[in-house]
């Protein structure tokens, strides 16, 4: 987001909520408002039977970005609006940003330019309180597990294998590790640390949890430590369970808001794509998908990641099926992905692309057919997006238009969503509609019965394209002892780098060759799902030496200026 992003949502006046509401089917009984521009959908209505037929179900997806992003969230906004436009009843779901990165390097994540949810200051700072509360939940919990250390301990928790930590919703390098309880009657000294927000099992339970009473049941079953024997303890035996499902009552409900074009947008829940699943709320779709023809939605980076564990985990979890999915692409991306490409005979350069550009594009267009194909995987339909940035040549992106049509996308539109808003996406727009209209031929990569090294396995030589997988020994006993606990039939959610289809952020495009390597496992038991660790992956990250942060001000009017 820029200061021009700013402005652009500042000059536009807001359709009355009210307004956005009935596009939804929803009346003024099903909100419960937080001033004139966002509120809160009350669940009561997915208890009443619904006479319509669920929308179309769509989600957009990216080739392996640059730490910048390619503008999914932009895709997911303006395409709504362009579904819109074309006479398609649709909304967008997202999630709410953490204001980790919002104050670090890459900003907020209300779309930008046309293509935005609006107002952008209040859906980046605070909202309706969702972070916060999960903040108090997942704290609250700590909290408890050091009152029953200094209490006694009467369940036997090992110190040293306390696996639950702090969270704040922050960059904060200086917390990553701590000691806590030092001097006389503060408890059990030990250490332990913080992570941000967005990678809390509460956050990723929150996602995933159907009903008020499904999120009681799994805070109830997360996992905070063991015992000297190695007997998991949970959140149940602790007697937190309930007073942090007390907490997220209200944060369970979606927020409503709206586009620059009066689109309703859902904001609800942030999990992480590299630790969690990185989706918005299962409930947030369910609303959705009562009283419109589309719902779009967004999964976290690349389609190797968020769109892998959208359809893996999410939609296991929910039962809905995905019709077709948009994929970004941006020049710039497959141009970071540099290495060498063979040009099938006969065939010329599109006019005006050089040897060099075709160079600087090849290795990205083995990632963009890479992608296309782990969305096939699924049996969903592909519509291929190439984002338009200032700069990008006529022939670069008829280039990768033709690629992406090669390598099995049912169509490629360039897109101005973001400098025309849903104008700029009516091409693709009408795509969708085509790709979704076809059969659902959706599909698990694996079934819940495969061992968890069959599914580690599929995920690594499928998705990513390697030839195997080694295990450090940490890995090989953790999975196997997941395997005799009864966690066997959970999902895979792999904690991997977002910028390779491999564990290693150096090799880039498609690369081939390799072997994949795990080195540790995990588990959350409340969200249902395992977590090999492919690498180090951050969970609580930290500021750089000029943070966004410092460019944010007020105005004379009260006016929140300078975020990125």
């Amino acid at each position: 987001m820029s200061l021009n992003d700013l402005a652009i949502a500042r000059s536009i006046p807001l359709r009355p909520l009210s307004e956005v509401a009935r596009i939804m089917g929803l009346g003024q009984d099903d909100l419960e408002p937080y001033g004139n521009t966002k509120a809160k959908v009350k669940l009561d209505l997915l208890k009443q039977p619904s006479t319509r037929k669920p929308a179309k179900y769509v989600v957009v997806t990216a080739i392996t970005p640059t730490p910048l992003g390619e503008g999914k969230t932009v895709h997911t906004v303006g395409i709504s609006q362009a579904l819109n436009r074309i006479g398609k009843r649709t909304c967008c779901v997202i999630r709410q940003p953490s204001m980790g990165p919002v104050f670090g390097i890459k900003g907020g994540a209300a779309g930008g330019g046309y293509s935005q949810v609006v107002p952008p200051e209040e859906l980046n700072l605070h909202l309706t309180g969702d972070f916060h509360a999960v903040t108090a939940a997942h704290n609250l919990c700590a909290a408890f597990l050091d009152a029953h250390l200094f209490h006694g301990n009467e369940l036997g928790i090992d110190k040293d294998q306390i696996t639950w930590r702090r969270v704040l919703d922050m960059n904060d390098r200086a917390l990553r590790e701590i000691e806590v309880a030092h001097g006389p009657k503060n408890g059990t000294p030990r250490r332990t640390g913080f992570d941000i927000t967005s990678a809390s099992e509460i956050m990723a339970i929150l996602g995933l949890s159907k009903d008020i009473h499904d999120l009681r049941k799994r805070l109830g079953a997360m996992v905070v430590g063991y015992t000297q024997a190695g007997a998991p303890v949970t959140a149940e035996q602790l007697k937190v369970a309930g007073a942090m499902t007390a907490i997220l009552k209200d944060a369970l409900k979606p927020t409503l808001m709206q586009t620059l074009e009066g689109t309703p947008a859902l904001v609800h829940t942030g999990p992480f794509a590299n630790i969690a699943h990185g989706n918005s709320s299962i409930v947030a779709d369910y609303v959705a998908m009562r009283s419109l023809d589309f719902v779009v939605t967004e999964a976290g980076f690349g389609a190797d990641m968020g769109a892998e564990k959208f359809f893996n985990i999410k939609c296991r979890a929910s039962g809905l099926k995905p019709d077709a999915a948009l994929l970004v692409a941006t020049v710039r991306a497959l141009k970071m992905h540099s290495g060498r490409f063979t040009i099938t005979a006969g065939k010329p350069l599109p006019e005006g692309l050089k040897q060099e550009d075709l160079d600087a594009l090849a290795a990205g267009i083995g990632n963009l057919q890479k992608q296309i194909e782990n969305v096939r995987l699924h049996g969903v339909p592909v519509v291929v997006a190439v984002n338009r940035f200032p700069g990008d040549t006529d022939a670069e992106i008829e280039f990768v238009k033709n690629a992406a049509v090669e390598a099995g996308a049912l169509e490629a539109h360039v897109s101005t969503l973001f400098s025309d808003g849903g104008k700029g996406g009516e091409a693709l727009a009408h795509a969708l509609v085509k790709a979704a209209d076809q059969p659902n031929t959706f599909r698990f990569l694996y079934a819940d019965e495969a061992s968890l090294k069959q599914k580690i396995e599929t995920l690594a030589t499928k998705v990513y394209g390697a030839d195997g997988v080694d295990y450090e020994p940490e890995a090989d006993k953790q999975l196997a002892l997941f395997e005799e606990r009864g966690y066997g039939r959970f999902p895979i959610c792999m904690a991997k780098t977002q910028y390779s289809l491999s564990h290693d952020p150096a090799l880039k495009g498609r690369p081939t060759g390799f072997r994949f390597k795990v080195r540790d496992a995990r588990v959350s038991v409340g969200a249902g799902f395992v977590y090999p660790l492919a690498g180090e992956i951050m969970t609580m990250p930290g500021l750089g030496k000029v943070p966004g942060g410092a460019m944010m001000d007020i105005d004379q009017d009260g006016n929140v200026i300078g975020m990125l």
